[in-house]
């Protein structure tokens, strides 16, 4: 099993990261991007190849040019995107997944693969929660 992977039995041994008598494993720093809005759509379209700004953002249909702008930045400062600037005129830029984020994009995507497995448990549940906890 690569280092890679949570060995799922033992997932629940796991001591908490950033704990003062844990070392901090980094994991704060994987949500603070994965917990944003437009980045798993972001590393999901740039995990099938490069492509160019305009690409991208016509695939995130309701992004904002601001966003798409800031997203990018943020995933090529954390490492998982890079940016490449031909000198052509206008120059053109291509954005593509590092290894680091392909790395990110193939768990990014068993998460993915698990939320609609289970899509359907995750909503009878609020929706049972909802009917118990329902104010009169």
């Amino acid at each position: 099993m690569s280092a890679t992977h949570i060995d799922v039995r033992t997932a629940s041994a796991i001591a908490p990261c950033g704990a003062e008598e844990h070392e901090d494993c980094g994991l704060r720093l994987l949500l603070e991007r994965l917990g944003e809005r437009w980045t798993v759509m972001t590393l999901a379209e740039l995990s099938n190849g490069p492509k160019r700004y305009r690409e991208i953002e016509k695939a995130l249909v309701g992004i904002s040019q601001r966003m798409m702008t800031l997203t990018l930045r943020r995933l090529e400062r954390d490492g998982y995107v890079l940016r490449h600037i031909d000198p052509t005129i206008p120059p053109s830029v291509t954005y593509e997944l590092s290894a680091l984020g392909r790395s990110f994009s193939s768990q990014v995507a068993l998460l993915v693969t698990w939320s609609k497995e289970h899509k359907a448990e995750l909503e009878l549940a609020r929706s049972t929660f909802d009917k118990k906890h329902r104010q009169p």
